[in-house]
């Protein structure tokens, strides 16, 4: 993967791009539909119907929806919570689109943080998500093992005066590792979750813990190793009182000794990052 952009992008790094932007382009499409009185089960059905019929028929994780509070994970204590209610949209509220399909035998995995209206707080969150990206990108080029990373991140968010709700996911993760995925007629999943692609995940966590990593960017002892080449869905995760915000995307990291090379984030061309560039101009 190290010669991956020595020019064009690779041709497996197109697959993975390619499902990720359809990611990004299911959830604005749906985030455009959200009206007063939509559910999160409602938004998260249209996100899989809107994949169905562009030919998605596996998922990592089938697409979770979170409104108002939920967005900032308020009271949130055990796995059953992030999965999608009867909570209803309403003016000025803040939501997220979270998805992760396989396409091609290729997966992603994105958030999509928005707001029903005007909603100030939330504007100001998604602008400071922006130095978490550079950060994350400037600390894993420098090959600094994740554990570290992962408390710079937070350092940022305290200075910033926001709380770590990634920390609310399981094991904490701020990112996890993705892989490409074999194309099945039939492609099961359990508790919202695809089997092929939680079976790559514990093989990876299998041959990681004797060799000394993991698959999971955690805040724990097991992430305290620089970063191992390969694909990670990076999401870092902002909250203030009942409103959160975040990002996911893919970022790439290889063995290139040249520092834009060994790592890089997979597509500029996302929505919260032309938010940022139109808000610089």
């Amino acid at each position: 993967m190290a010669s991956a952009m020595t020019g064009e992008l690779s041709a497996e790094l197109r697959g993975f791009r390619e499902v990720q932007r359809l990611s990004y382009a299911c959830a604005e499409a749906v985030a455009a539909q959200l009206k007063p009185g939509v559910t999160e089960r409602e938004a998260a059905r249209m996100q899989r119907e809107w994949l169905y019929e562009r030919g998605v028929r596996d998922w990592f994780h089938r697409p979770f929806a979170w409104f108002g509070d939920r967005t900032a994970f308020v009271d949130f204590k055990i796995p059953l919570q992030f999965f999608p209610t009867n909570r209803r949209l309403e003016a000025g509220m803040p939501f997220i689109l979270d998805m992760a399909p396989v396409y091609k035998g290729h997966t992603a995995d994105i958030g999509y943080s928005g707001c029903l209206g005007l909603n100030p707080l939330h504007d100001k969150l998604l602008a400071d998500l922006k130095d978490h990206r550079e950060l994350i990108l400037r600390e894993v080029r420098e090959r600094r093992p994740l554990r570290e990373i992962y408390e710079d991140v937070d350092r940022l968010m305290v200075r910033q005066g926001y709380a770590n709700r990634h920390r609310a996911y399981p094991f904490g993760v701020i990112a996890h590792k993705i892989d490409r995925v074999k194309e099945r007629r039939w492609s099961p999943t359990l508790f919202g979750f695809g089997t092929q692609s939680l079976k790559g995940l514990a093989s990876d966590a299998l041959h990681g813990h004797r060799d000394g990593w993991s698959p999971l960017w955690s805040p724990y002892k097991f992430s305290d190793h620089p970063p191992r080449p390969g694909l990670w869905a990076v999401e870092p995760h902002l909250g203030f009182r009942g409103t959160g915000a975040k990002f996911e995307e893919i970022l790439v990291v290889t063995d290139s000794r040249d520092p834009e090379q060994s790592a890089f984030w997979l597509d500029d061309n996302l929505p919260h990052v032309r938010r940022w560039n139109e808000g610089a101009v």
